[in-house]
């Protein structure tokens, strides 16, 4: 029996889903802050409603853009996404049939912006994210780890 992967035990990539007024200049607030401060945007979706909209982002240091959007007033939501390294474009088929093969339901994906290695990444969010590593893992995908795309 193969050993279950837990994204939650092996250091999980953390993304905020942050919501801003959708004003102009909002989204380049918050970009703007995380530069400020030496926090890199590794991972962007924006998601748009009429009044406001979710931005949904991975950085290389979680634990300063959690302080800098608390202490500026951008309210946001964290959650575990599973991160899957590609070695090219031709890989997305092959992450969506495991999935699909493993019957795991995909709520939304984002491609990364950038990896300190070069490779291309996808966020992933899934029905059920363990099951979904494992099926990935076992197909010889490489799961990341927030230390993998730390800078």
């Amino acid at each position: 029996m193969a050993a279950q992967i837990s994204m939650t035990a092996n250091d999980p990539v953390k993304q905020f889903s942050v919501f801003a007024e959708n004003r102009l200049g909002r989204l380049y607030d918050l970009i703007a802050l995380l530069k400020q401060n030496n926090v890199h945007v590794m991972g962007l979706t924006v998601l748009d409603a009429t009044d406001s909209a979710i931005v949904r982002l991975i950085a290389d240091d979680p634990d300063k853009a959690r302080e800098l959007m608390v202490n500026n007033d951008f309210p946001y939501v964290e959650r575990d996404v599973l991160a899957v390294e590609l070695n090219d474009e031709s890989q997305l088929k092959a992450v969506l049939a495991a999935l699909f093969e493993a019957e795991i339901n995909v709520h939304y994906l984002y491609s990364f912006i950038k990896r300190p290695e070069g490779r291309s990444a996808l966020a992933i969010h899934a029905e059920d994210d363990d099951v979904a590593a494992q099926a990935l893992s076992q197909l010889g995908f490489r799961i990341l780890t927030q230390r993998d795309i730390a800078r």
